[in-house]
């Protein structure tokens, strides 16, 4: 079973870290992969890559013309590669070097159609003490509350996810309205093609927690502003993504339901026995965010 790898890049900026995302593939211990960089219409980064990467075997470069946003340049990346299996990395992640192999290995076992794995932090800033491990979500990281051991999800996060060419052949490619693409903020195109999958197929997302990809997580994405901005717009996107399918619940009802029955309480404990300050500003943030998430949803279902 030959794999691509599909990693999409636009900033010329954060070239180190897409540099530091490519050799995380080719360095893997699983041999027959191929690397697809997708540059998001920036000729600058584009004359980066190439000129580090374009005589590299296994490794292939597209450029598009414009601007295009993420799910059409996956889509552009998986019509430019040629494995059974294509897998999505972003460009600020780094995989762990036996990553593809768990995957080939869940396909295997499974028969799957489709298989994840786990998004571990990288703390760049150093790993912020208030923020709950149940909204780790927003940081593109597996969260408390996720499923721990293997088992079919709805879906993975969409930088360690991966599908059999034939499902991109039956149902086409990621929804071009979806996924991020300049100030536009609606997620969830990983949600949506793991759904129509799932009607095509009858098969969901096979997770495997010890395939895992690291998340950097850079200081801005630790500011609380930020966070409450995200979980806004995250929650925007759960009521948009509410409209296109029909299981638009299925994760974050078991989030919710760990946030209630055994994260909340944790904290109240913390506060109550240790009068834990860190306990007490995890329990208020959880609260506050949860909060910002229901106000996005609002806000997208009056509109």
């Amino acid at each position: 079973m030959n794999v691509s790898v599909v990693v999409c890049a636009y900033d010329p900026d954060q070239y180190g870290d897409l540099e530091e995302a490519v050799e995380s593939v080719l360095d893997q211990t699983y041999g027959d992969v191929e690397v697809v960089v997708v540059i998001d219409g920036s000729d600058e980064l584009h004359e980066q890559v190439r000129s580090e990467y374009g005589e590299t075997e296994g490794v292939i470069v597209h450029c598009n013309e414009s601007n295009l946003g993420l799910s059409r340049s996956r889509n552009a990346g998986v019509e430019r590669s040629s494995g059974d299996v294509v897998a999505f990395l972003d460009d600020d992640a780094v995989a762990r070097p036996d990553w593809i192999e768990q995957l080939v290995d869940t396909y295997d076992r499974r028969d799957a159609v489709a298989a994840g794995g786990k998004m571990a932090p990288r703390w760049v800033a150093g790993e912020p003490s208030w923020l709950p491990p149940e909204f780790y979500w927003l940081v593109g990281v597996t969260h408390s509350g996720f499923a721990e051991e293997e088992r079919e999800v709805r879906n993975t996060f969409g930088s360690n996810i991966s599908f059999k060419r034939e499902v991109f052949e039956e149902i086409g490619g990621f929804d071009p309205d979806l996924g991020r693409h300049a100030d536009r903020q609606i997620q969830g195109e990983e949600t949506e093609f793991a759904a129509r999958m799932h009607d095509a197929f009858g098969e969901r997302v096979w997770y495997n927690p010890d395939a895992v990809v690291e998340h950097k997580v850079f200081e801005y994405r630790t500011d609380p502003a930020w966070l409450l901005k995200r979980a806004f717009w995250q929650g925007y996107s759960k009521r948009v993504l509410s409209e296109l399918i029909d299981d638009p619940g299925g994760n974050e009802g078991a989030f919710l339901s760990h946030l209630i029955l055994v994260g909340l309480p944790r904290y109240g404990r913390g506060v109550a026995l240790d009068r834990s300050a860190t306990s007490a500003k995890r329990g208020l943030f959880a609260v506050v965010l949860t909060a910002a998430v229901g106000l996005g949803y609002l806000y997208a279902l009056v509109l």
